[in-house]
């Protein structure tokens, strides 16, 4: 059975506050609060009991990280953000930071993952909110879990499986891979370098045609 979710002048009226204060706490996260599909504040009956009864629950600390490949995606990177701050005043999270990066989930410096790395090493965060594991690393994503969980964070992942439409992003991440293992075998004799990486690019457009 699901809870039930108040309009904010019945909340008002129970708690004995005008609207005005309810919105600053709710900004504060003083109180949690659910925005419907039309923008609309509905607030849980177990918030307003919570606080009718005096019980003082621990803030949540939360960082949301979000992350694209190219400058040509920047829309996608104000949903992910978007979506992930709704996400976590739905989950009464206070968010601390928003971090953001326009680059390859292979590059490990990134400005905004290295400024995360600092709040998790320095216990500023309960939380790391991200749509999908790819987007805080194409690889090793255990071993970021663990290591958060180490300092006392975990990583929450809002989606499942990547989307079906982030296929040319792997795609330019396999290739970065390729062209990073071909300079090591090959060095500087670039036309057998050049000549694994156009077999490899073939490949990959063979599989997508029988996809």
């Amino acid at each position: 059975m699901s809870e039930r979710l108040l309009r904010p002048k019945e909340a008002c009226r129970l708690l004995g506050v005008s609207y005005v204060t309810l919105r600053r706490w709710i900004e504060e996260g003083r109180i949690r609060a659910v925005r419907t599909l039309g923008g609309k504040y509905r607030i849980p009956e177990s918030e307003v009991k919570r606080l009718l009864s005096g019980v003082v629950t621990r803030e949540i600390r939360a960082i949301i990280y979000a992350r694209v490949s190219s400058s040509d995606q920047r829309k996608d990177l104000e949903r992910q953000i978007e979506y992930l701050t709704q996400y976590c005043m739905a989950k009464g999270y206070k968010v601390v930071d928003v971090l953001s990066d326009v680059a390859s989930g292979l590059k490990t410096n990134r400005r905004g993952l290295m400024k995360l790395f600092n709040y998790v090493v320095n216990k500023q965060v309960d939380v790391v909110v991200i749509t999908y594991k790819d987007r805080l690393t194409r690889f090793g994503f255990e071993y970021l879990e663990y290591f958060f969980k180490q300092c006392g964070a975990k990583i929450e992942v809002v989606y499942g499986e990547e989307p079906k439409d982030a296929y040319q992003e792997l795609v330019e991440d396999l290739l970065a891979i390729v062209t990073s293992f071909a300079s090591k075998l090959y060095g500087m004799r670039s036309h057998k370098k050049k000549k694994l990486i156009q077999g490899f690019k073939q490949l990959l457009q063979e599989v997508k045609k029988n996809d």
